[in-house]
């Protein structure tokens, strides 16, 4: 015998309002779940509750963003931490990310957000580039921010792109965007253990500020 369960997911706002198609927000699930579906962390309740369900009350925060189309369909984009505030429009890194990289001469990328003092964040590009590159660096970024507002539009107001030789990653191929987010901002940050080639950070800082 089988059983059907339905879940309602929603996209909201920080505000707990549901967000209108198409616009990217918090995807969410509403309360209560099904039976036997994440019922706790390991020995750690406490946790569980203020991680998954403090920030959206009457909700399953799954810490995805993403959207709902005009047919109900989710499109998870990235996790929550990836989303770039600008000037009050929540921008996915990801969807940025992707718009650099159609760029022939970007072969990697990670974007995270840089502090301003009139949009709150704006969104940095850091770019690796194909060996044997000859076009000069401000042109290339001249090419990249006029590619990025063609696919995603000026709300991104993104505008600044600084060229590394490298990108941190850990041995499963992530990016550590937070860490990254920490070092372009001038904070102090932690080089993860699982980092492949810890001395990549060293360079990118050298290279952030050079260039910004």
């Amino acid at each position: 015998m089988y059983m059907t369960i339905y879940v309602a997911v929603k996209i909201i706002d920080s505000f707990l309002q549901e967000v209108k198609p198409n616009i990217l927000g918090n995807i969410v699930v509403k309360l209560p779940l099904p039976p036997g579906a994440f019922s706790t962390l390991w020995k750690n309740d406490e946790m569980f509750k203020s991680l998954y369900f403090e920030k959206f009350p009457g909700y399953y925060d799954t810490m995805d963003a993403g959207y709902m189309d005009e047919d109900g369909y989710v499109y998870v984009l990235s996790r929550v931490d990836d989303v770039i505030n600008v000037a009050g429009h929540r921008i996915s890194a990801g969807a940025i990310e992707e718009s650099v990289l159609q760029h022939h001469l970007v072969v990697d990328c990670a974007v995270v957000g840089l502090e301003d003092p009139l949009k709150g964040h704006i969104p940095l590009a850091l770019c690796v580039l194909q060996n044997g590159v000859e076009k000069s660096k401000d042109k290339l970024a001249e090419e990249i921010v006029s590619q990025v507002r063609e696919h995603i539009g000026p709300v991104a107001a993104f505008r600044k792109v600084i060229i590394v030789k490298q990108l941190p990653k850990t041995r499963s191929g992530k990016i550590p965007r937070s860490t990254l987010s920490a070092l372009a901002n001038g904070k102090p940050y932690k080089i993860g253990s699982t980092i492949e080639d810890p001395a990549v950070f060293k360079h990118i800082e050298e290279a952030v500020q050079a260039g910004l």
